[in-house]
């Protein structure tokens, strides 16, 4: 198992700096939990590479690790400069024009990729190129062109992307890329899909019918990028499996200062609905090339630890970084002081809403008992890993560990806060001796000794999905003597 005492997980984006086996091995060793796959950037086969000696490795060290594919959704960009780059001034004109030959761009013309921007934007909008460095004031639009002015100046180069203040661009979550790369993420075997730019919980469902409908059974994440997703964040985080706070888009959309507070209330409505949130884009970025973080960046990080974020994502620090290992070792130091300063228990559920099943009372149940008992750990018996995900939704310095006999469970399990998989089948053994075997497991792996109290959560019925209806309290050690020999 990979950092037991870290509830925080770590995702990862792969990339050349992760291309070397010894460098991809320490960064797992390092405390990587879910290593990302960009589709926006390279060849699938070069992803299928990357993501097939993440598994070897990781299965070399025993250590249970998710795949994430990441679409690229409809990335809005401009084309290509004759000269590779242009340099504009406060005042310039520029025009935008659909109709331009895609490198034929200069100092007052450039082309768009996406056809409809001219009938998504009206005079006086602010459009931002480049994550925001370059800001135009639209003054006036035709059928394929739209007129602007240049009001933050600066270096522009080829491909950036642009987005309109507040959002609005009308372009779909899912493009024909996208859906056949949904098709590839299934063939890999992705245990996460996660898509870009949703608009609203249409956007989500249609992903997740086209990943059933290629045989997959991926958890599908919404990138919540968009000014109109925070709009509907509610019933996008309702038919997702879990959010990502992509903050480079999002902070353009909606501005930079507001994006604190919209961090904020991502995570808080993924709690609340039961969904694991990742915590994304700029984290550590000055470690592309230190080797070390600025104290802002500790800050940033700890503060999305203390929101109660499932997950902290490094993307150019370990895709194209120099140093990917002291990136993941820098942020599960920041994650585990961050932690220690999470002391109140957050039993929101217990005093205000009614449970709607019987693992999630069986779940709250478990979660009040741990934080008012001395237990060492909680076992949770599961097939689908959903008690683990409801147990982890309360903020508690207890581990949960998850045992599951199935490979997909244990590594969507990485991504829940304070849940950790271990590879268990309970189906071959006598009920009567399963509590000691699961306890045993624990003993095997050091987590506990004799005389520590567990809590351990299982269904009547082992082996069937959704039937988690019993809790216990055991002492180690303190079990019948039962013959258990199969």
């Amino acid at each position: 198992m990979n950092d037991v005492n870290r509830r925080t997980k770590i995702v990862v984006t792969l990339g050349p700096s992760l291309d070397d086996p010894v460098m991809l091995e320490r960064v797992i060793l390092a405390g990587a939990c879910v290593f990302r796959a960009n589709f926006s950037h390279g060849a699938i086969k070069l992803h299928e590479e990357r993501i097939e000696k993440v598994r070897s490795l990781a299965d070399k060290h025993g250590i249970i690790v998710a795949i994430l594919v990441d679409l690229q959704g409809p990335k809005i960009r401009i084309g290509r400069f004759k000269d590779n780059k242009v340099h504009l001034q406060n005042g310039d004109s520029f025009l935008l024009d659909t109709q331009l030959d895609e490198n034929a761009g200069d100092q007052h013309q450039v082309a768009l990729s996406y056809q409809a921007l001219p009938q998504d934007v009206k005079v006086n909008d602010t459009l931002l190129l480049d994550d925001g460095r370059i800001v135009f004031h639209v003054t006036k639009v035709e059928a394929t062109r739209i007129h602007c002015v240049v009001e933050v100046g600066g270096e522009l180069s080829n491909n950036k992307g642009i987005n309109r203040l507040g959002g609005g661009l009308s372009a779909a979550a899912l493009t024909d890329r996208d859906r056949e790369h949904i098709k590839e993420a299934v063939r890999l075997n992705a245990d996460y899909i996660a898509v870009s730019f949703p608009r609203h919980a249409d956007d989500i469902k249609e992903a997740r019918i086209l990943m059933k409908a290629a045989g997959g059974h991926a958890g599908i994440i919404a990138k919540i990028e968009r000014a109109e997703a925070l709009q509907h964040i509610e019933s996008i985080t309702q038919v997702s499996d879990a959010l990502m706070v992509a903050r480079g888009d999002l902070g353009v959309e909606i501005g930079d200062a507001d994006l604190p507070a919209a961090q904020k209330k991502i995570i808080k409505i993924g709690n609340h609905f039961n969904k694991p949130v990742i915590t994304a884009t700029q984290m550590l970025e000055t470690m592309i090339k230190n080797t070390i973080p600025t104290r802002a960046e500790v800050s940033d990080v700890a503060n999305a630890v203390l929101d109660g974020t499932d997950a902290v994502m490094l993307s150019g620090e370990t895709a194209v970084g120099d140093y990917p290992d002291k990136a993941v070792a820098a942020m599960h130091r920041i994650c585990l002081s961050a932690e220690k300063h999470r002391h109140e228990v957050s039993m929101h559920h217990v005093k205000h809403n009614m449970v709607d099943d019987v693992d999630e009372a069986i779940a709250l149940a478990t979660m009040f008992t741990a934080n008012h008992l001395e237990i060492k750990a909680i076992i949770a018996l599961t097939e689908s890993g959903t008690t683990p995900l409801l147990m982890s939704r309360i903020n508690s310095h207890i581990p949960i560990y998850g045992l599951s006999r199935h490979a997909t469970t244990l590594r969507r399990m990485t991504l829940y806060r304070g849940v950790y998989p271990i590879l268990f089948d309970a189906t071959p053994i006598d009920r009567r001796a399963i509590n000691q075997r699961a306890t045993e497991e624990l003993m095997k792996h050091n987590i506990v000794n004799l005389g520590d109290l567990l809590l351990i959560t299982k269904g009547d019925l082992i082996g069937v999905h959704g039937r988690t209806n019993s809790m216990k309290i055991v002492r180690v050690g303190d079990f019948p003597n039962i013959n258990h020999s199969s």
